[in-house]
């Protein structure tokens, strides 16, 4: 079990001088091995560790005899380790007949791991007893690889379910991007198999929700679904549009940036030099698609409630997808470059090679980029209630287009005109702004319609009247 891990006494000088941490921990001797082996089990469910042997809890470096029988103790009470964990081991001479044992472990491959039937997770220096949730989802994310809702046989399932026109559509393109080599034949079923999703000829799961036709999946997959909403104000009281859809991953992506397209207000603006109006998006719609996209790819499928959604506030966008973030990433992991670890791996790789995901584990480095550069603030995740959701936020104010009734142009120009000025704007300074010039009375009617409608307020009286937005 002795192996030649290079510990010297120098290293082990400088790890008792920086003291325990979430990945060392002192025993005094051998004698506390049971405690110390419930550390190393809690070092294998985190991120790896050493233990020291013969280092007192205050970092001194007495060391201990070591014999063979100290290595069987040792190795016995390593097997009481489950699943096995093979740990390096290795004795460093301290003087005097003394020696410092040295255990180190990585991030156990095949977490969750326990001891003596109790689990344990390292939290800064101490070990914590793994909750039941948590000792499932490591369990759940260790099987996932062999064993897992989009690579489980389909067996009612049958080329006349699918979208076959869609099928070779996505294989022309992965072969146009030169992510797949053309294999020769436009044959539904082996395509399939060329991407992985026919087994013994069983259709998998994953086919049917990339290809699956709508009226099939709505009736056997009905998880296979996107709800999309647009909210008046900035909660759930009151819907302006509410709709649902069925259908496979590619037909809900092009049904979801159509609603996008139909619902976010454009911000309007003249270049100078130039005779015509450029229209902005609210957010850029590059980074609303990688957002769609990596939703349909991380989703848990195996939620028979599940779906993607996308809600409109008047505050801020949100694409919302069921399930929550597995294999240790968190909010701010995504949010810095990370390893690509999709929960649908067969799914995502059909996307990538079609060109919906341009790159791997870059999906969310590449939404924050987009954001930045369109100038918005960066997107915020959340991963709570069951659902991962990515927030965009705004950075102006748009004019709302419907409120108790469509805005005339004019109007939503005035509110635009009273965002810019902060303080406030006279009437003069208003008619003043607005194009067309149009009379008093107009402008009058206007603010009037804006201030019952709750959107604008006039303070001050005569001369030294202003209006002001309400926010």
């Amino acid at each position: 079990m002795c192996g030649e891990c290079g510990v010297t006494l120098q290293d082990v000088a400088a790890a008792a001088q920086a003291g325990e941490s979430e990945v060392v921990e002192f025993k005094r001797t051998t004698g506390e091995r049971r405690e110390a082996m419930q550390t190393l089990c809690a070092m294998l469910n985190h991120r790896g560790g050493r233990v020291l042997f013969g280092v007192q809890a205050d970092g001194h470096v007495a060391g201990q005899q070591v014999s063979d029988r100290t290595l069987e103790e040792l190795a016995q009470e390593i097997r009481e380790i489950d699943p096995p964990a093979f740990p390096q081991i290795e004795r460093v001479a301290v003087g005097g007949g003394m020696e410092v044992i040295c255990i180190a472990v990585g991030q156990g491959a095949s977490r969750p791991y326990s001891y003596r039937g109790q689990a344990y997770l390292r939290v800064g220096n101490v070990n914590a007893r793994l909750s039941r949730d948590e000792y499932n989802r490591m369990l759940l994310e260790r099987l996932h690889s062999e064993q897992r809702w989009e690579n489980e046989p389909a067996p009612d399932w049958t080329i006349a379910d699918l979208d076959v026109d869609e099928l070779v559509r996505t294989v022309e393109e992965a072969i146009r991007r030169g992510r797949a080599e053309d294999p020769g034949t436009r044959d539904p079923a082996e395509l399939l198999r060329g991407l992985g999703l026919m087994r013994d000829d069983t259709m998998l799961r994953a086919a049917a929700v990339l290809f699956g036709k709508q009226e099939r999946l709505e009736v056997r997959m009905p998880q296979c679904l996107l709800r999309v909403a647009r909210f008046r104000g900035v909660d759930r009281t009151e819907f302006l549009d509410n709709r649902q859809f069925n259908g496979n991953v590619f037909r809900l992506l092009q049904l979801a940036e159509r609603f996008l397209r139909e619902s976010l207000p454009v911000a309007g603006r003249v270049l100078p030099g130039l005779f015509e109006r450029v229209d902005d998006p609210l957010y850029p719609p590059l980074a609303l698609r990688e957002a769609l996209a990596n939703a349909f790819c991380h989703r848990d499928y195996s939620i028979g409630g599940g779906s993607v959604a996308v809600a409109i506030y008047d505050d801020r966008l949100e694409v919302t997808s069921s399930g929550t973030l597995h294999f240790g990433l968190t909010p701010a992991a995504l949010l810095q470059p990370h390893e690509s670890l999709p929960w649908n791996p067969l799914i995502a790789r059909v996307l990538y090679r079609c060109g919906v995901i341009e790159s791997w584990g870059r999906g969310t480095l590449k939404i924050v980029r987009l954001a930045e550069e369109a100038g918005l603030p960066r997107p915020e995740i959340e991963d709570a209630g069951g659902c991962v959701t990515v927030r965009f936020l705004p950075t102006r104010y748009v004019p709302p287009q419907r409120i108790a009734h469509d805005l005339t142009e004019r109007q939503r120009a005035v509110l635009a005109l009273l965002d810019a000025s902060r303080g406030g704007l006279a009437l003069r300074e208003i008619r003043a702004g607005l194009p067309g010039g149009p009379a008093d009375w107009e402008v009058k009617d206007d603010l009037s319609l804006l201030k019952q409608l709750g959107l604008v307020e006039s303070l001050g009286h005569g001369r030294g009247a202003y209006w002001r937005l309400l926010r």
